[in-house]
């Protein structure tokens, strides 16, 4: 690219530095990029405007792997590119386009969300690692062509350590426009030669936990008169809505969208909620299928559900509300299993052709990985977020043991 300039910087391992870059948006250079890279050397950065913030505690937290700040000032591009880990394969994670309120909860969020698609990787078998990236803006009045071009041309800098799909702000549309840049993307739209939104894998994958909630309570798997209150049922929820209802469930649905609820209305007799009063709702399972760290102290004691099973990423606001809903007998399926559904479509997609037959089978399994969960849970006296992350960390733990074997 023209006049384009790369800053990095890279981190030593032994080296403490407590402060790092806030914003490089006062830069200067037409298309930059800062990468942190830990076990590395750190290199001093000249002649650059910086305001400093902590970050690398930030990073070490999860021991985050890279971490990439874009900013492209023709296009208004100002984002965040995370890879938590790769141990397992290239990471892989979505584009969220939201109008953060600060470069700190910009990435504090990818964190997070990176973080949350290396176990969900590992958990569901995947042969991915864990990335996501975050644009700040607002997709609705701020997403242009030119700049998710300018955020192609970031990922393809990484030489496809990091595969993006889409995310909340994102669509199918949007990856074709990225895949002008780079071949490192999924989820792209069919009329670009991809195959499409991944949306109807994680609602199977949904159905699929919420049916192994039921096993676990009942003794039945069986949808039919089992009541599903969904918080969100615009896109992944909509397909939830759809299948479950499809097996005889009756569906209590709340969103922000006036249209999403009439339509789940029409079409699946849905009973319509206020936001506020979806986790009061007397029900078989709750379904958070639009916004994380719904689980929190405030809305665990309105709870009147046999188990949790949805769509959105990280629904425990912290870790301590698994063990909080293990207390009050309500069976969590881990978020980050049972919404993984998009991500083996996406797998198939990154390692050749989509089959639908296929990926639903696959996305079937999340079933008895649920139950596996749940009974590794039981015998270890722990909460079933605990036990999933540990047979996330297992797996990803036995890869990284196996022998290097040199090869020129």
């Amino acid at each position: 690219m023209p006049n384009s300039k790369t800053v990095e910087v890279h981190l030593d391992g032994a080296t403490i530095i407590s402060h790092i870059v806030r914003s490089i948006i006062g830069l200067q250079q037409e298309f930059v990029a800062l990468n942190l890279l830990r076990n590395t050397t750190f290199y001093p950065i000249l002649n650059t405007r910086m305001i400093m913030m902590e970050i690398f505690p930030q990073l070490g937290k999860y021991n985050h792997q890279q971490v990439v700040f874009c900013n492209d000032n023709s296009s208004g591009l100002k984002a965040v590119i995370a890879i938590h880990d790769t141990t397992l394969g290239p990471a892989l994670g979505g584009v969220r386009m939201w109008p953060y309120a600060s470069e700190e909860e910009a990435l504090e969020d990818v964190l997070r969300l990176s973080r949350g698609m290396t176990y969900k990787a590992s958990v569901s078998g995947c042969n991915l690692g864990g990335g996501k990236s975050v644009i700040i803006g607002d997709p609705k009045t701020q997403k242009t062509d030119t700049l998710l071009r300018a955020m192609g041309r970031f990922i393809h800098s990484l030489g496809g350590k990091y595969i993006c799909g889409q995310d909340i702000g994102t669509n199918s549309h949007d990856m074709a426009i990225i895949k002008q840049e780079t071949p490192f993307v999924s989820c792209v739209h069919e009329k670009a030669g991809g195959p499409g939104d991944p949306s109807f894998a994680t609602a199977w994958g949904v159905k699929a936990g919420t049916q192994a909630i039921l096993k676990a309570v009942y003794g039945s798997d069986s949808l039919t008169d089992r009541r599903i209150a969904i918080q969100g049922v615009g896109n992944v929820g909509y397909f939830v809505a759809k299948y479950c209802h499809e097996e005889g469930a009756k569906i209590t649905a709340s969103d922000i969208s006036e249209e999403a609820l009439k339509r789940a209305s029409d079409e699946f007799r849905a009973e319509i909620v206020d936001q506020d009063d979806i986790y009061s709702v007397d029900c078989d399972v709750f379904s958070p299928c639009a916004f994380g760290a719904v689980v929190n102290d405030e809305t665990i004691p309105k709870f009147k559900c046999k188990g949790i099973a949805g769509s959105a990423n990280n629904v425990l606001a912290e870790d301590r509300h698994g063990v909080a809903l293990q207390k009050r007998g309500i069976l969590y399926g881990p978020d980050y299993l049972v919404n993984s559904g998009g991500l083996i479509h996406c797998q198939e997609e990154v390692l050749g052709e989509v089959v639908k037959e296929r990926v639903l089978e696959k996305v079937s399994r999340i079933y008895d990985q649920t139950l596996q969960v749940f009974k590794k849970a039981e015998e270890g006296g722990i909460s079933t977020a605990e036990a999933s992350d540990r047979i996330a960390e297992e797996r990803i733990k036995s890869i990284s043991e196996i022998k290097r074997i040199w090869a020129e």
